[in-house]
């Protein structure tokens, strides 16, 4: 399949591939996807997570296999389906479902935003539904999947400790993150490098709500010298909202650094094209916090 689908940049738009796995409809972001295969048979990793398959090499790039059905919680799946082969984070990692259904075009103010009984902000792998002709679709937190399989892969709060002891650092940064584990992840690693003064949003449109509260206060210098954005988000996206941030000229030059586990290469020009000022992968919080001390001290 064709995953190959251009969108207008900061259009607010997404696309989401539909799959079945044990007759239910799951979605995940186009922009992670690689390509779709027929399963082919893996090598079995001695004493991996139970939801790791193997692993397997096309074209001489070895992959990591993840069961999806042991994911949800719904036994083993067989030995056949589909591969979407995925890439985020850096990693390229394989996702074994039963059937791809299509691609939906929606909008970020479609995606309905999980209620505790579906997903609790610190258990869940769910970051949204979508309704598509009277059937909801539940998008899968895929990051959140691999970090609970292999939390090295994660945020390398590691990396903080490495910078060593820093004082205290009064530039107020606002933050747009969906996650709550996330948000509240960036948001300790930049207090422990010193940067105690931050306003954290759960979306695109919050954060933009807040940059105009500011704007018709007059108080935008003291509120935000520095946007920290995700892609991936309810409402507003972070593509959409770098590209009003950018193109009103009281924010334009507020520095816009994208922290998204989408950052690849198509993805860093869209970014570019935008005016992001600086873009990394969501690992990467050492350099994100190098990243900002450049941009603002």
């Amino acid at each position: 399949m064709d995953t190959n689908i251009l969108l207008e940049n900061g259009t607010n738009e997404l696309e989401v591939l539909e799959f079945l796995v044990d007759g239910n409809s799951y979605g995940i972001n186009v922009a992670k996807i690689r390509e779709i295969i027929t399963y082919q048979a893996v090598t079995p990793v001695p004493n991996a997570h139970p939801s790791i398959e193997g692993i397997f090499m096309p074209r001489d790039v070895m992959i990591t296999a993840i069961d999806l059905r042991n994911c949800l919680q719904r036994g083993q799946s067989e030995p056949k389906g589909l591969f979407i082969i995925t890439n985020f984070n850096k990693l390229d990692i394989a996702f074994h479902v039963d059937q791809v259904v299509g691609i939906h075009r929606v909008s970020w103010t479609e995606i309905i935003k999980p209620g505790t009984t579906v997903s609790n902000p610190e258990e869940g792998i769910s970051t949204g539904i979508i309704k598509i002709n009277g059937k909801l679709i539940i998008i899968l937190d895929f990051e959140k999947i691999v970090t609970d399989i292999s939390p090295e892969t994660g945020l390398k709060m590691t990396e903080i400790d490495e910078l060593g002891h820093r004082t205290r650092i009064d530039v107020p940064i606002l933050i747009a993150e969906d996650s709550p584990l996330l948000n509240k992840l960036i948001v300790d690693s930049l207090k422990k490098a010193g940067y105690e003064n931050l306003i954290h949003t759960e979306n695109g449109q919050e954060a933009w709500d807040v940059i105009c509260e500011c704007k018709e206060e007059g108080t935008l210098d003291q509120h935000v010298k520095c946007l920290i954005t995700d892609i991936e988000m309810p409402l507003m996206d972070g593509h959409r909202l770098t590209r009003l941030v950018k193109e009103d000229p009281a924010t334009k030059d507020i520095p816009v650094v994208i922290f998204s586990s989408l950052v690849n290469e198509e993805m860093r020009k869209k970014g570019e094209a935008l005016g992001a000022d600086a873009q990394l992968s969501k690992p990467e919080i050492g350099n994100l916090v190098r990243i900002i001390d450049d941009l603002v001290l």
